[in-house]
């Protein structure tokens, strides 16, 4: 059957019947299932890159609801590749200050950003169906430009046949079934995943006896564009912590956290959640605002992943593949980050320029971002949870010192917020020699951006592979079917060179499609680029 229809924030992509329902099976080189913001950033970054992409979606566009609104840094720089960074910031909230209370004070208050000098900002507040219609305009701009991207709404996929080299789907429609096949099928279908459950495939981790009640709040206030957070609220009927930030149209997220013995039905008394409600806004502004209610849940959550993504050629991304709480933001940046991995090495295997072992490495690779993600959200919730009295009284006595000392502070965990995932060390990456480099440039790093040309760094690499010369000159490298173009910078300064260099007088930095750092050097040297290059895409040195 097909998907229950749903209210859509915006109707992305109607239902139209397409010639293939009518024919035998067609065969597409890519088929995404999941029309969210990791399957759109994946077809996107394929399809610019030359590579076809369908994207199937059981709806027909991004659902209301309470989902994603904190969309990060790293996130934001691969929208702006993508085309669609811009509008996102432009709509959003932008934020860089976060602070945190114990019970009726401040603790203390931190910059995510402090340092000028980038394009997008720490982190922007922007409710997901924004961030995926954002997606969807810049899908509409690449597809006029010729790249071959298409979506299908409301083709909902009901059954899965591996054969080992390829997939046979059965798609439903409002038309009724019919079949496709797929060379490389990516599962970015969340949480609850279909294909997941078709392949019989374990989702194994923790879930957390507690339960968070969100309320989205249409109000006019004077708070500031900050992320606020409390332990032990002052205020009445807030439960352990709480949570209060901004989005646009003059929509707040408010988070309670209730504890795990509750009557849910109860709690999401309309009344129950405005005496709370209240409460919390009457501390803080001296009296309660008009507000409308517009979107309440209580939400459990868990810290999960698959032990493999890759299965053949059936990949899991986003939450399909890793699930987290929703503390620290990590659930679409983290996913919008496997797509950024997965979409270069794809597009090469595909093409016949790389080896389908590369898929391997995104595995690896991004099977790494999600433990690291899991322990950070794991930490996080026990933090703000204490088990046990003991527990409690650690914790208590940490947010105590924090409030006069800042070595505390790195202690308080109220959701480490999401960061770029370090590939340091893992087999794609190679050498470093660039002995007096800064930590922020060396391999396994994501680019720093800094100011340059009147732009930024990050806009003139591109999705390709490039060669970033600074204060010294690199030529093209053409090897394995692949040409690296060399960007030369003569006389580097400022952010720039302080983010690259730091105190070298020059470098040579190799960066992945992904704008991860491949290997770096004091000098060009056109072989061990070569080297660097195979070895950034799976190539044996030996052969």
């Amino acid at each position: 059957m097909v998907a229950t229809r749903y209210k859509t924030a915006f109707q992305l992509y109607p239902y139209a019947k397409v010639s293939a329902q009518d024919n035998a099976a067609a065969r597409h080189p890519v088929v995404i299932v999941g029309g969210g913001p990791v399957g759109l950033a994946l077809a996107l970054d394929l399809g610019q890159k030359g590579t076809p992409a369908l994207v199937l979606d059981d709806h027909d566009g991004a659902g209301l609801g309470s989902k994603a609104i904190c969309f990060a840094k790293r996130t934001l720089d691969i929208a702006t590749r993508l085309g669609a960074g811009q509008p996102m910031v432009e709509k959003g909230i932008v934020w860089n200050v976060g602070k945190v209370f114990h019970e009726d004070h401040k603790i203390f208050d931190f910059n995510l950003q402090p340092e000028p000098g980038h394009r997008n900002p720490a982190f922007i507040n922007l409710q997901q169906p924004y961030f995926e219609k954002y997606l969807v305009d810049a899908i509409h701009t690449a597809q006029a430009a010729g790249a071959p991207i298409e979506i299908r709404g409301r083709n909902c996929v009901t059954k899965l046949e591996n054969h080992g080299s390829y997939s046979t789907l059965t798609v439903e429609t409002p038309d009724g079934p019919y079949l496709l096949e797929a060379d490389y099928l990516i599962a970015c279908d969340g949480a609850r995943s279909p294909l997941r459950e078709m392949m019989d495939l374990s989702f194994d981790g923790r879930v957390f006896e507690d339960n968070f009640l969100i309320a989205d709040v249409h109000m006019k206030a004077d708070f500031p564009t900050e992320r606020w957070f409390w332990f032990e609220p002052p205020f009445k009927g807030a439960g352990q912590s709480a949570l209060l930030h901004k989005q646009p149209d003059d929509i707040w997220r408010i988070d309670f956290q209730l504890g795990w013995d509750i009557d849910r039905a109860h709690e999401l008394d309309p009344s129950r959640i405005r005496a709370r409600v209240d409460a919390m806004l009457s501390s803080q502004a001296g009296q309660v605002p008009e507000y409308t209610l517009e979107w309440t849940s209580i939400y459990t959550f868990q810290c999960r992943r698959m032990e493999k993504f890759r299965h053949g050629n059936v990949i899991f991304a986003g939450d399909s593949a890793h699930q987290v709480s929703p503390f620290g933001a990590r659930g679409a940046n983290s996913g919008v980050q496997d797509a950024d991995n997965l979409g270069w090495k794809l597009d090469l295997v595909v093409k016949g320029l790389a080896d389908e072992s590369l898929l391997d490495s995104y595995g690896t690779e991004r099977e790494h971002g999600a433990d690291e993600n899991i322990l950070n959200s794991s930490r996080a919730t026990d933090f703000m949870t204490p088990k046990s009295e003991l527990s409690k009284t650690f914790r208590n006595a940490v947010l105590e010192l924090a409030a006069k000392h800042a070595f505390a502070r790195p202690l308080v965990n109220s959701g480490r917020l999401s960061v770029p995932c370090n590939y340091a060390g893992f087999a794609l990456f190679g050498e470093d020699m660039l002995a007096e480099g800064p930590e922020a440039s060396r391999p396994g790093m994501t680019c720093p951006d800094a100011p340059h040309d009147e732009g930024f760094i990050l806009d003139h690499l591109g999705g390709g592979f490039t060669l970033l010369a600074l204060g010294c000159e690199a030529q093209d490298v053409v090897s394995h079917g692949l040409t690296v173009k060399a960007l030369t910078i003569p006389a580097p300064s400022g952010a720039l060179a302080k983010r690259y260099l730091g105190d070298a007088p020059q470098g040579i930095f190799l960066i992945r499609p992904d704008q991860h750092i491949i290997a770096r050097w004091s000098e060009f040297d056109a072989a061990a680029a070569t080297a660097a290059l195979a070895q950034a895409i799976g190539k044996d040195l030996s052969c």
